[in-house]
């Protein structure tokens, strides 16, 4: 021990200042103290080497050993405080300060009162522990905090980000004040802003969001609103779907005015920009925010109305439609907006060329147009958008070479025009390269071979299609139109039949075009069947069913509204929040006359974080011990092996933290232990397990973390090896059982709308469909049990599943934490004369991810093993899994293999 001792003590006297500092990290992990005495001096002497790297390890290793063996250096405190005040380094003052954090906060509080104006220009390593020593001294003595608040508010202006986010939280904790609110809400603001890291972003926006929980600091937000839409500049779509929602939330009847206009603003930006994905999925955003503003702010949907019309004629489907349901839900509920949107509506209705827009279209003028004046320009713009009638004989003729509505002089063309090929070579250009020689430079340019699509009518174009269903809405809507006219009698009786029989004859043209063979695709027999009813209407004029048409539709689309609105307020994502209400005997606490222990406001903030970022953050759990921790643990080696092991698996947002108990089940003395792990799936082992020695019969813990990349079933395993001292043989192996993590620790419900339900349900590629086995007689049974082992939402209304019948069919959305959305759709049967009869038929699942799907398939099928009943499982009941997922091809890739 004495050779160790001098060779440590020759390392701490070496010249070279990098085998100083090895030596003295080395020793803050020395647990001997025999060995340790004899070198204090040296370790205390290196405080004052000229080196800063030495000086920064010398505290570090002091403060260990202090922690540890408290009388080799009893005045360690003291030391290490005259150090700290004749210090210039950051680094080192830093590991000075922290350590006196730590074993006296007296004198760390003293060293910053006596420096509290200074501590602007410390560094930033050195304001961070300054802010953890400032929110400890106040949360345990809130006497202290008119001294040190002062100093949080100027370090909300450091030069580093993660100070000024550190000192946000810290006084937002430490003050209820209006003043202290609003210098951390701008603070988390400039963060957003400035910082270029989106998960950054994301994680202040957080934090922004989270101080609306107490009605002070929403009240204060509400004025910041402004500034909280600015960080819709940054480019990120999650980054600003989050900001939009805030906003929305905090709009008040003083600032909707204001946010309105900028919003309107944004849409203009995203009409003028360059077009891509994001762009339509941002304009889409904006559209849905103005949406909400209005219903939430009746007053300001006069505004909105005329900037989202200029989106009807837009490429991006999407953000039409949303723009069309603003539009239906405000005519049915705000009764002064009608003359308003049917006139922008009639506006921009020759401009739309979506075939789904243009339908929308007709149909909202077809239930709210009411005057005489509007259905005779809504006729005339339909027959301009549908071109020159009779359709089958104008087409007959445009294909026999006749031009139709062409003016005659783009008619003559002469015989060398005609044959004039369509790709034209310019004339190339001669050059000179660097090294000298020629070269010649050329462009093609491919002519269009016709412009006659450019020119067809958007209705007539949309009917050649074969989209025949707008021309059943077109017949629907002009039915309507010319019933309200018949008895409302408006204008004169012959401008009415002269108006039906304009109708007729559109319709009777739709109909007969169908069914002419001209189209890509004949008319279909609903549509057929549909317009022959509508021209009964028109004609006959039945009151009952023209009670259908002009009353019943109207009642009908309020009806669904109302339903939509209880379902989006049933399953609204935003949590409610809890008004803490003051009882008229509750006791006012006033601060100078309460305990110390009833100053204690909360738990400590940084301790909480720290507990949150190793997984062991305390937790309070509704139900018992046993099925909450235990259901967790995992055995990996039986009773009667050598080395006993179990694993106790914590999960956490996006990694796993294995906390694994070894056992020495033998006498002998286990030399090099090693926990040995691999994984299967997008898992990564962060670090491999240390070696270690076990005593006989002697236990430890060994702890591993495993990121997570994805949603999808993912495995872990490996073995024990061991050394036994003294034998001569090779290494020991013990096999560890698999450990399969659930994908359910990562898939929340969530919802969306139908549109974009129906949009993902086509753009997803993967599909899984599972087969139904099941012992569960109950239809709405089979769902509930569906929904909580798979923690999906249903998006099918509580309303269209009442009653009893032999089917159901429903939808299920939900959203993974890394963002990968996963959709399902359940079609299941029973027979109805045998109520003993057990659910059949399919899950089809669709994720855009093939894991995705296969995890969740997987789910539904280990679900439904458990529900089956012991003798019929064991009977031998096979669990199908339907095909095994598939990928979705077009038709015309289908030959050549790709499933």
């Amino acid at each position: 021990m004495i050779l160790v001792c001098d060779s440590y003590r020759k390392d701490l006297q070496h010249p070279n200042e990098f085998i100083r500092g090895s030596t003295l990290r080395f020793l803050c992990k020395l647990h001997e103290p025999e060995l340790l005495e004899p070198l204090m001096p040296s370790i205390i002497a290196c405080l004052e080497h000229r080196h800063a790297y030495v000086r920064r390890n010398a505290v570090l290793a002091i403060f260990t050993i202090y922690k540890s063996f408290e009388n080799l250096i009893p005045d360690a405190p003291e030391l290490v405080s005259h150090f700290l005040e004749g210090e210039q380094d950051m680094a080192c003052r830093r590991n000075a300060f922290l350590m006196l954090l730590q074993v006296d906060q007296p004198r760390a509080l003293s060293y910053i009162s006596s420096c509290l104006e200074q501590v602007g220009s410390f560094g930033d390593i050195l304001q961070l522990v300054i802010v953890e020593l400032i929110y400890k001294v106040c949360h345990h003595s809130p006497t202290e905090r008119s001294k040190f608040i002062r100093c949080i508010y100027n370090l909300l202006n450091s030069n580093s980000s993660a100070v000024r986010y550190e000192a946000a939280g810290t006084l937002v904790t430490l003050s209820n004040a209006p003043s202290a609110i609003k210098a951390a809400a701008t603070c988390y603001i400039e963060l957003i802003i400035k910082e270029s890291d989106n998960n950054v972003k994301l994680i202040v926006l957080e934090r922004l969001s989270q101080l609306r929980e107490v009605s002070v600091q929403e009240k204060v937000l509400e004025d910041l609103v402004m500034d909280i839409l600015r960080i819709l500049a940054a480019p990120d779509l999650e980054v600003r779907r989050k900001t939009l929602a805030l906003a929305l939330d905090l709009l008040t009847t003083r600032t909707v005015g204001e946010g309105v206009v900028f919003l309107r603003k944004e849409v203009g930006r995203t009409h003028n920009s360059i077009e891509h994905d994001e762009t339509g999925k941002y304009r889409q955003l904006l559209v849905k925010t103005l949406h909400q503003c209005s219903v939430k702010f009746p007053e300001v949907a006069s505004s909105i109305i005329p900037v989202l019309a200029e989106f009807l004629s837009d490429q991006n489907e999407l953000a039409a439609m949303d723009v069309l349901l603003f539009m239906r839900e405000g005519v049915q509920k705000f009764s002064n907006l009608v003359p308003t949107i049917v006139e922008k509506l009639l506006e921009v209705f020759p401009t739309i060329r979506s075939s789904k827009v243009l339908r929308s279209s007709i149909w909202i003028l077809g239930e709210f147009v009411t005057e005489k004046e509007d259905v005779e320009s809504v006729l005339s713009l339909v027959k301009q958008c549908l071109g020159e009638l009779p359709l089958v004989e104008s087409e007959l003729r445009k294909a026999a070479g006749g031009e139709g509505e062409a003016d005659p002089e783009t008619k003559v063309k002469t015989k060398e025009e005609a044959e004039k090929p369509h790709v034209e070579r310019s004339q190339g250009s001669r050059l000179v390269t660097s090294d000298g020689t020629y070269a010649t430079q050329s462009a093609f340019s491919m002519q269009p071979l016709s412009a006659k699509d450019e020119n067809v009518p958007s209705l007539r174009k949309i009917l050649k299609d074969g989209d025949f269903f707008i021309g059943a809405a077109l017949a629907s809507s002009f039915s309507k139109m010319l019933r309200r006219l018949s008895e409302k009698k408006l204008g004169k009786e012959s401008e009415r039949n002269k108006m039906e029989a304009e109708v007729l004859y559109i319709i009777a043209n739709i109909i007969r075009f169908g069914l002419s063979g001209i189209p890509v695709k004949s008319i279909t027999p609903d549509d057929v069947e549909r317009m022959k009813v509508c021209i009964r209407v028109v004609g006959e004029g039945n009151e009952k069913i023209s009670n259908i048409f002009t009353v019943r539709c109207r009642e009908a689309l309020g009806g669904m509204l109302e339903e939509a609105a209880e379902y989006a307020a049933t399953h609204s994502k935003m949590k409610k929040k809890k008004k803490t209400a003051v009882e008229p005997d509750d006791p006012i606490p006033f601060l100078q006359l309460l305990s110390k222990n009833d100053m204690v406001n909360g738990d400590d903030l940084f301790e909480l974080s720290l507990s949150q970022a190793i997984g062991f953050s305390p937790k309070i759990d509704l139900i018992d011990f046993s099925a909450s921790k235990l259901s967790k643990v995992t055995q990996l080696t039986g009773f009667s092996d050598p080395v006993y092991a179990e694993a106790y698996i914590n999960v956490n947002q996006f990694d796993i933290l294995l906390d694994v108990l070894i056992v020495n089940q033998t006498n002998d003395t286990l030399q090099n232990c090693t926990l040995e792990l691999a994984t299967l799936g997008d898992l990564k082992l962060v670090e491999r397990p240390p070696s270690l020695v076990l005593g006989p019969h002697d236990f430890t813990n060994i702890r591993a973390s495993i990121k997570v990349a994805s949603t999808e079933n993912g495995v872990i395993f490996g073995n024990i090896v061991y050394d036994v001292g003294g034998a001569g043989s090779d290494r020991n192996v013990v096999v560890m059982s698999d450990i399969h993590i659930d994908i359910m620790d990562y898939i929340l419900p969530a919802s969306c709308t139908d549109q974009e339900f129906r949009s993902m349900w086509a753009e997803f590629e993967w599909e899984n469909k599972v087969s139904v086995v099941t012992s569960i007689t109950d239809l709405n049974q089979y769902l509930q049990h569906l929904i909580k082992s798979t923690n999906m939402q249903c998006l099918t209304p509580e309303k269209a599943m009442v009653g009893e019948c032999g089917f159901m069919a429903a939808t299920l959305y939900a959203k993974s934490i890394f963002g990968e959305d996963a959709l399902a759709n359940l079609s299941i049967e029973k027979a109805i004369d045998n109520l003993s009869a057990p659910v059949t038929g399919h899950i089809r699942i669709r994720a855009k991810s093939q894991g995705m799907a296969l995890s969740l398939g997987d789910k539904i099928n280990t679900s439904q093993k458990r529900v089956l009943p012991i003798a019929e499982a064991s009977s031998g009941t096979v669990i199908s899994f339907g095909p095994v997922t598939s990928r979705i091809v077009d038709d015309d890739k289908a030959d050549e293999g790709e499933l």
